[in-house]
């Protein structure tokens, strides 16, 4: 077996798919509610935060026991891609600031995955404190890393359109950290809610859409490079 393709494409691959499955699954055990509206029926793409599926009791005072174990299964199976990570420097070896890079935008994205893994083991209805700790700095560790993948996959000879999916990963990343810092709280009006709803949702779909796309990238280098381990 290739141990390299196995954690880089395949693993990498499945948490994606994996997570996009649970998440519908999850929505649609969802009971209702929402911050402002107890009385809601089922998931609201635009209402609920997709850490309310993790929740064991929903605003509307229902258990969530369903939704919640799909939802923090698959947030936690985000570990697996961390580990994943520490196999992508070795094809990035042609060039020494290269693979320095990788390795430390490997290790900053590792940390990162662990603080999403740590979401899912702090329920926001039951450890609120420290869920809203993990799930912000989730995503600020995620920029440094990205920054160095930048890096790492600029001074390579991977395709180019690689390295802009990972500048639009930093770009976007980057963008949503700075809204965390300054958007308001959604607890204050329906509009609020409805806004920072939203762009968690988008930063999601930009996130998996991008780590889904550079296994190809990796598939690609490990044939090209004859990488049997």
């Amino acid at each position: 077996m290739n141990i390299t393709r196995f954690w880089t494409v395949h693993i990498i691959r499945f948490v994606t798919f994996f997570f996009i499955f649970s998440v519908a699954a999850a929505s649609y055990f969802f009971p209702g509610g929402n911050i402002h509206d107890p009385s809601q029926i089922g998931y609201s793409f635009s209402h609920n935060f997709l850490s309310e599926l993790g929740g064991y009791i929903t605003f509307a005072g229902d258990i969530n026991t369903t939704s919640a174990f799909f939802f923090n299964f698959a947030l936690f199976s985000f570990l697996l891609v961390g580990i994943a990570s520490f196999y992508i420097p070795s094809l990035f070896k042609e060039n020494k600031i290269s693979y320095i890079s990788a390795f430390i935008a490997a290790t900053l994205f590792f940390i990162g995955m662990c603080f999403f893994a740590s979401v899912a083991l702090t329920p926001h209805d039951l450890y609120r404190e420290a869920h809203g700790y993990f799930a912000i700095n989730a995503f600020r560790w995620l920029v440094p890393a990205s920054l160095f993948f930048v890096i790492a996959f600029f001074l390579s000879d991977a395709d180019n359109k690689y390295t802009i999916i990972n500048i639009i990963f930093l770009i976007s990343t980057t963008i949503y950290v700075i809204y965390q810092i300054n958007s308001g709280n959604p607890r204050l009006n329906e509009a609020l809610l409805v806004e920072n709803v939203l762009m968690q949702k988008a930063i999601t779909i930009i996130h998996v859409i991008s780590i889904f796309s550079l296994t190809f990238c990796f598939d690609s280098q490990i044939k090209r490079k004859k990488i049997t381990s």
